[in-house]
C-alpha cells in the first residue's frame, strides 16, 4: 500500500479514535488499518498512536503529522481538481445520509438524471432519523432540518421547511376544529417519535414561541405512518407543510391553526470539516439544492 492510502488511513483513525471504524469508513478490515498505521510509523521512525487495552490515543507526534497529513491530503485533492478540463469532477463513491421521506420523496426518484450526468459518481444513501456522526460512521454529507448545534461541521443552508398541523374533513367534522392552542388538549394529536421520546409541538404564539406535548393513541417513529394515520382520520399531525401539501391541495387533509404556525425551519447540507469540498459533494449539494428550489414549500425564502 502507497503511503497516501497509509495516510488516509491514519487520518480516518485518529478521526474515528478506533482502528475498526476506520477501517468501516473506508471499506477495509480492521486488521488492515492497523497493519497500515503500523507500517506508517516504522516509515516514519517514530509512534503516531498509543495502543492500551483502553483505547488509542494519539501522540504529540502522531497530532503533528495528522496536521500535516490533512493539509497535504487537502492540497493533493486541490491540485487534481485544478487540472481537470475546467468542470466539476464528480467521481468515486459519496456517502450521504438523510431522513426517509426526503429519500422517498425527493431525492431517491430523481437520482437518475443525476447519474447520466455524472456516470463515474456511485452513493451509498444512509436513510434514517437518527443523526449518524459524520465522522466516526464515514459519511460525505449529510441532509439534515433545523438549527445545527455549534459542532464544527460545514453546514449549507439549501432550502427552507415550515410546519403544519392538518387532520382529515371526517375527523373535524367529528370532534370539531381547534381555534386556538388550548383546544389541543380536546383533540387526538399524534405525536412523532425520535429516540424512544415523542416529540413536542411547536408553535408562535401572540407573546412568543409555545410548545406542546401531543398525545394520541398512535406513537411512532415513521413519518410515513403518521401521514397514514391523519389520512385515516385517527387525529391531528404536525408535520412539514410539504409532506401534506398535496393531500391539502386535493381536499383529503385541512391545514389547521394556520396563525400558530413557528418559524420556518432551515434545510442544510452538512459535511466534516476534516473532509474537503469534493468535485462530488459539491456536486450532489447543488443537486439537492435545485431540487429544493423547484419546490414551493422547501425553496430558500
Amino acid at each position: 500500500m502507497d503511503q497516501l492510502k497509509r495516510m488516509r488511513l491514519f487520518v480516518r483513525t485518529v478521526e474515528t479514535e478506533s482502528f475498526s471504524r476506520a477501517g468501516k469508513a473506508e471499506s477495509v478490515a480492521q486488521s488492515t488499518v492497523s497493519k497500515e498505521v503500523a507500517a506508517l510509523e516504522a516509515h516514519l521512525g517514530t509512534l503516531l498512536i498509543r495502543r492500551s487495552s483502553r483505547g488509542l490515543s494519539v501522540t504529540d507526534k502522531g497530532r503533528e503529522f495528522y496536521d500535516f497529513a490533512i493539509g497535504m491530503l487537502s492540497d493533493l485533492e486541490t491540485a487534481e481538481a485544478s487540472i481537470r478540463s475546467g468542470e466539476v469532477s464528480a467521481r468515486g463513491r459519496l456517502r450521504v445520509t438523510c431522513s426517509p421521506v426526503f429519500s422517498n420523496r425527493l431525492i431517491a426518484p430523481r437520482l437518475p438524471a443525476l447519474f447520466a450526468s455524472y456516470p463515474d459518481l456511485t452513493i451509498d444513501l444512509e436513510v434514517s432519523e437518527r443523526y449518524v456522526s459524520l465522522i466516526e460512521d464515514g459519511v460525505d454529507v449529510a441532509i439534515r432540518i433545523g438549527e445545527l448545534p455549534d459542532s464544527g461541521l460545514l453546514a449549507r443552508q439549501i432550502g427552507c421547511v415550515e410546519a403544519a398541523v392538518v387532520a382529515s374533513p371526517a375527523y373535524l367534522a367529528e370532534h370539531g376544529t381547534p381555534a386556538n392552542l388550548d383546544d389541543l388538549t380536546n383533540h387526538s394529536c399524534l405525536p412523532f417519535t425520535f429516540q424512544g421520546n415523542s416529540k413536542t409541538w411547536k408553535f408562535q404564539g401572540p407573546e412568543g414561541p409555545v410548545v406542546v406535548p401531543p398525545f394520541g393513541p398512535l406513537r411512532t417513529n415513521d413519518p410515513e405512518s403518521v401521514h397514514a394515520a391523519v389520512l385515516a382520520g385517527m387525529g391531528l399531525a404536525q408535520g412539514p407543510s410539504w409532506m401534506f401539501a398535496d393531500d391539502i391541495e386535493a381536499g383529503r387533509l385541512v391545514s389547521v391553526l394556520e396563525g400558530y404556525r413557528p418559524r420556518l425551519y432551515p434545510i442544510q447540507a452538512v459535511s466534516s470539516t476534516t473532509r474537503r469540498m469534493t468535485g462530488a459533494i459539491k456536486v450532489f449539494v447543488d443537486f439537492v439544492a435545485g431540487l429544493l428550489k423547484d419546490e414551493p414549500h422547501l425553496r430558500l425564502r
